[in-house]
């Protein structure tokens, strides 16, 4: 008898559980409860771009301006990077690797603006568009980084040294920023041709 109340208890407990667990994490046929449930009320992202935003980003050379301007920057990033760690490292070539920082921060001054541009025509708005407003704001960080390295090279504001880590904090922003887009393309080409249109059409 003992025995027997002892499995029936421990039974009753092993039901009781996975009952428990089946409400936290309910299998994927499961509507009511767990995560399943939490996915399906959840509410889905809006597209990157609308359908209208799409045709006009498609539409506008500025798009090609852009596609230009990007893995050029890149390359003299890359270019310039060897040439400051190079500096830092051996004490040589202090006046080439300066001036490719300078030559990298007006590549970014002309993909900023040429990017406000293209976001105006595509969104409506020169800056902090929805689509891309964190990365902007990161944008701004990364901009304000090589204006003070360009401003404590020109101002002779510190020795060599500090301002090339200066250019290299500037540097790491514009990594972390290159990737924050990178990421965010990619995100809008595995978009659903129709999903743009669907929801344009649910909002109107």
């Amino acid at each position: 008898m003992f025995t027997y109340n002892l499995w029936e208890r421990v039974t009753f407990e092993r039901l009781l559980a996975d009952r428990l667990i089946a409400s936290i994490d309910a299998c994927p046929w499961g509507s009511t409860s767990g995560r399943a449930a939490v996915a399906a009320r959840r509410p889905a992202r809006p597209p990157l771009y609308s359908a209208e935003e799409r045709r006009r980003r498609d539409a506008s050379a500025w798009t090609v301006v852009q596609g230009v301007l990007a893995p050029l920057q890149f390359a003299v990033f890359l270019v310039s990077l060897g040439l400051v760690l190079r500096t830092l490292a051996t004490g040589e070539g202090l006046a080439v690797a300066s001036a490719s920082v300078v030559v990298k921060t007006l590549v970014l001054y002309a993909i900023m603006v040429t990017g406000a541009v293209w976001e105006k025509v595509v969104f409506g708005r020169y800056l902090f568009a929805r689509a891309f407003f964190w990365e902007d704001v990161f944008s701004m960080l990364v901009l304000a980084l090589h204006t003070a390295y360009v401003a404590a090279l020109y101002g002779n504001i510190g020795d060599a040294r500090g301002q090339l880590l200066l250019a290299l904090a500037a540097y790491a922003a514009y990594l972390f920023n290159a990737t924050q887009f990178v990421l965010k393309l990619r995100a809008a080409r595995r978009e659903p041709a129709g999903q743009a249109a669907g929801a344009t059409g649910a909002a109107s």
